[in-house]
């Protein structure tokens, strides 16, 4: 890798580690569809002018159908499932848990009729990464918030499936465009969810929270995008899927360091077994050629991300 590569490579990797830190922190005094409503609401108007000027917003548009399909699976579903979760779980726990999606891509391959072709090391790895979760979950977890897993389990399936529909549907669309597109519909959809919930906070929340979602808007959502765009414009897509595997170390070393979160012995056991399991079930990417020219690297990414390959490019 280049400087540059390495430098975005990092930057990326934090930019989606910490957004479980920052959840916690909101939803000690916000309601979960309050958080999804302000940062999906903030990133939009981050998002949007940028759409707007590079004439991305019409076209995404025209695909209305899987637009509305991918970003209620993508984000409204899962970003409240996942909000609602850290109120019960761990900030660490939930970016480990969320780990697996690689091994949920394998079943959502089936249902899209892309199977994929597992080796026995693709087999094996679905069973270390099966047995990570059981780790976490049975011991980690120890069976006290089950209704909190259930919540992420719900996440997975959602981030799972949310870069088939887009391999599938929308593949040929400008990236920014969508998620512009898409973080306003979520904004609007939560505004009649807010209001019937009661989640519209009755004061000023605390700094701490305030900087929480600006961070999770600015940082994770928007800034977050363009520094994916441009990792794979310098290094192609099959590299930057590989940000799967430094995200869930982030997540640790945040909450243990921030919010002095345990780390358990079954924690490291579920890391390694949960990551290592997530890389033996891709490892059949692994000698897929990166295209030299970044226009390549960027207009094959969608097929990079389908169903049957790695799951780390969507909204975290």
């Amino acid at each position: 890798m280049t400087r540059r590569a390495i430098i975005l490579f990092a930057a990326l990797g934090v930019a989606w580690g910490i957004p479980y830190l920052l959840i916690k922190v909101a939803v000690g005094e916000l309601d979960p569809a309050m958080v999804v409503f302000a940062r999906s609401a903030l990133g939009a108007l981050l998002l949007l002018p940028l759409a707007l000027a590079r004439r991305q917003v019409l076209p995404v548009l025209r695909r209305w159908v899987p637009l509305l399909a991918y970003t209620l699976v993508e984000i409204v579903v899962p970003w409240y499932f996942l909000s609602s979760a850290e109120q019960r779980l761990p900030s660490s726990t939930a970016g480990l848990l969320l780990a697996a999606i690689p091994l949920v891509g394998v079943a959502v391959a089936v249902l899209f009729g892309r199977p994929a072709k597992l080796t026995l090391i693709n087999w094996l790895g679905i069973l270390a990464g099966m047995l990570g979760v059981a780790a976490l979950v049975g011991f980690d977890v120890a069976g006290s918030d089950l209704l909190g897993v259930a919540e992420l389990a719900v996440v997975v399936v959602g981030y799972a499936f949310g870069p088939a529909i887009l391999s599938r549907w929308m593949s040929d669309l400008p990236g920014v465009g969508v998620v512009a597109l898409s973080l306003a519909v979520t904004a609007v959809l939560y505004v009649p969810v807010v209001s019937l919930t009661g989640g519209w906070p009755t004061r000023w929340p605390s700094a701490p929270v305030i900087a929480s979602i600006v961070t999770l808007a600015v940082v994770c959502s928007a800034v977050a995008f363009l520094l994916m765009f441009a990792l794979v414009a310098e290094v192609g897509p099959m590299r930057t899927t590989t940000i799967t595997y430094l995200n869930p170390a982030v997540a640790i070393i945040a909450g243990a360091l921030v919010l002095g979160e345990r780390v358990t012995v079954w924690t490291v056991i579920g890391f390694v077994l949960v990551l290592g399991g997530a890389y033996l079930v891709t490892r059949h990417r692994a000698s897929a050629e990166i295209p030299a020219e970044p226009e390549a690297a960027v207009a094959i990414i969608e097929d990079e991300a389908s169903p049957d390959g790695p799951q780390a490019l969507g909204s975290r």
